[in-house]
């Protein structure tokens, strides 16, 4: 066992991780290993004769496992950015493990007996603010979990939690796998008509390095959403389209429709067994919006704002596709295609006209230029720390004094063992721990054009705001700056959690922030003024629908989780239709299914919590206000914004951080301003 890689502590620059050396076989054994090595050290906080005090209870618990989180992170990172058949097989393996050791500490009476004791005791402890909330986690993390339960019922949350984790990787292991199996060949160039030239040179790139003639397009992004965005053929359109709405859903061995009744279901069960009414419930109990009816009344608010916006943007959508082409029923796989010639017609702006001034490394320098002016960051591209894929870059990040803040991968390119979409992790939190400011280790995972061999990587406008995004989270793990490592960084409420990223989009938009990064890839020429002026225009257009979309996934996953017992949903589909009955322009198709690939609720983090998108958006909306008031690379604002928010982490309530940066609670107009959704 010595010498396995994952089970010493690492020998490496800044403690990172060694990828190179690191082998599939080692990690069921580390994995197995550093178990027991936590199970160890709850026992010595339980077999502790002194009183239960928060230094030899609480503390102690927080720092337990550190070595089991490490291999964790590395591990589960390494199964969305770069896993194979191996990973996966692991993961199914491993998964039960960790839920079954989750539980353990969870429902072992004699620790929850000493966290109780303290807990009792708070009021006499003299506890910092961090403090206190590290206790009231704690114990809540227990109570909410089923320490108080009888035997029996902990017996019962310990099965379902171990077939909940297992159903949670197969459906991701489905859908990926559907990603990776559809590819359409196109063999005629007449049927590329309308397709830019990067994304024609893009697939047959790809083509070639599967050793086929012609032009190949998958579902993977960068291929995907240009063709549904460009090409003229209306039936290749709806080829790809139902491809990628019919993932999980082809009644075959990735059918994920028995996966997403199970989940829900499961769900359910164990909210009840925890005394809970729904999921939902359970879940909301410890977000900034408390319960499922203010979820739901704060979508359908909404709601009722975008509706009238949304029926009147496709309803001209609609006349704009007849007059054309003579569409007389638009239908999904039109959507793009007719908003992309519609927004040229009205702002005069096409995004392969953007696309050269966003060449990927000038979009990198320029979020760390702003992130310089904002919050004094430094960032140095560095070799001596090990890669997992030798697409991905690795950077040292500094303070004005040459502090090291944080080590820092960016993985921005497509690949078959790599899942869709875009995500900020962390390969290691950050925590204080005798006396020493343990800092962090953050990566982002991007899906963007590769470059070709005539062109280097090129973004499209939302993929510049993609990278933002994924940027402002990133910056919440590297500021953060807290004791515990359970409160770090992004540890935060989950409807809290988009601020940081969903606020740095607004740089995209501005004439100052542009000017730094938005430069021609063969003039250096900065953007015309009024292609940025163009932007800004556009930025409201068909904000309606998009806001009706966003609406529709929230209150779908909140079908999902706030409704009555999911025993009484026989058919995925039909329970879909039913709750996007309200939010529903486009005609239904019967091929594809949402639920299916549902990945942020069924996979991913985000069930009972999609809605939380729209609820940032109000926080992001109202922040960004604050900075154009007084500027939006004003370093007062900035320090406020990075000592409240990015740098506390969880360690408070969140609306009390919020309040601190901004001195008033945040106003949803200013989101309605921004969209162009309030009534002058």
């Amino acid at each position: 066992m010595t010498s396995n890689i994952l089970i010493k502590p690492f020998k490496t620059p800044y403690n990172s991780a060694p990828f190179s050396k690191i082998k599939n076989e080692h990690f069921l054994p580390a994995f197995k290993q550093c178990i027991e090595e936590a199970k160890a050290e709850i026992d010595t906080i339980v077999n502790n004769t002194e009183e239960p005090t928060f230094k030899n209870t609480i503390e102690a618990l927080e720092f337990s496992g550190e070595q089991l989180d490490r291999v964790s992170s590395i591990f589960f990172n390494l199964n969305s950015a770069e896993t194979n058949d191996t990973i996966q097989k692991i993961a199914q393996e491993v998964s039960p493990l960790l839920s079954e050791f989750s539980n353990d500490i969870t429902l072992n009476e004699s620790l929850f007996k000493r966290i109780k004791a303290v807990y009792n005791s708070k009021s006499s402890l003299n506890l910092t603010t961090e403090q206190k909330t590290l206790l009231d986690k704690k114990y809540k993390s227990f109570s909410r979990n089923g320490a108080n339960l009888p035997d029996d019922k902990k017996e019962k949350l310990r099965e379902i939690d171990k077939e909940l984790s297992k159903l949670k990787l197969k459906f991701g292991e489905n859908i990926l796998a559907e990603t990776n199996k559809f590819e359409m060949l196109i063999t005629d160039e007449a049927e590329l008509s309308g397709l830019p030239e990067g994304a024609m040179e893009a697939a047959k790139q790809l083509a070639e390095s599967k050793d086929q003639e012609g032009w190949l397009f998958t579902l993977d992004y960068p291929s995907y959403i240009p063709f549904v965005t460009y090409a003229d053929n209306r039936e290749l359109r709806k080829k790809i389209t139902l491809a990628a709405g019919s993932k999980g859903f082809n009644n075959d061995a990735l059918d994920n429709q028995d996966i997403v009744l199970k989940i829900a279901k499961l769900r359910f069960e164990r909210s009840n067994l925890l005394g809970y009414k729904t999921h939902a419930h359970f879940v909301l109990e410890e977000r900034m919006a408390k319960t499922p009816d203010k979820v739901e009344s704060f979508l359908n608010e909404l709601l009722e704002k975008a509706k009238p916006a949304a029926d009147g943007e496709f309803k001209n959508l609609q006349n704009f596709a007849k007059e054309l082409d003579g569409i007389e029923q638009l239908e999904k796989w039109d959507g793009s295609y007719y908003s992309e010639k519609l927004k040229q017609k009205l702002f005069n702006l096409d995004d392969e006209l953007l696309k050269p001034y966003f060449k990927l490394e000038n979009v990198i320098d320029g979020a760390f230029t702003i992130a310089n002016k904002l919050f004094d960051l430094n960032f140095e591209e560095i070799n001596d720390i090990d890669k997992y894929h030798e697409d991905v870059l690795t950077y040292k990040v500094t303070n004005s004094d040459g502090d090291f803040i944080s080590s820092f991968y960016a993985d921005f390119f497509p690949r078959s063992g790599k899942r869709n979409g875009a995500w900020m992790t962390s390969y290691k939190p950050q925590s204080m721990k005798n006396g020493v400011n343990d800092r962090p280790h953050i990566s982002i995972v991007c899906n963007f054009t590769k470059p070709t061999k005539s062109k280097p990587s090129l973004l499209t406008f939302n993929e510049v705001t993609t990278l933002f995004h994924e940027f402002g989270h990133a910056l919440h793990g590297m500021l953060a700056n807290t004791t515990y490592p359970s409160l770090s960084g992004t540890s935060v409420f989950w409807d809290f959690v988009e601020l940081p990223s969903q606020v740095m989009e607004n740089w995209c938009y501005e004439k100052e922030a542009l000017e730094l990064f938005a430069k021609h890839y063969q003039t250096g020429e900065v953007i015309p003024m009024d292609l940025v002026e163009k932007i800004k225009e556009s930025a409201t257009f068909h904000q309606g629908m998009q806001t009706l979309r966003q609406i529709s996934f929230g209150l779908l996953d909140m079908s999902w989780h706030a409704g009555e017992s999911p025993e009484t949903i026989k058919n995925v589909k039909a329970h879909e239709v039913e709750a996007f009955k309200n939010t529903t322009l486009y005609p239904e198709v019967a091929e594809n299914c949402m639920s299916t690939s549902f990945s942020h609720i069924f996979q991913g983090g985000y069930s009972s919590g999609y809605y939380s998108y729209k609820w940032a958006e109000v926080l992001d909306a109202d922040a960004f206000e604050y900075f154009k008031e007084t500027g939006i690379f004003n370093k007062e604002t900035a320090t406020k914004f990075k000592n409240n928010v990015l740098s506390l982490g969880g360690t408070e309530d969140p609306m009390v951080l919020y309040k601190r940066f901004r001195g008033k609670e945040p106003q949803p107009e200013a989101l309605l301003r921004r969209a162009g959704l309030l009534r002058k």
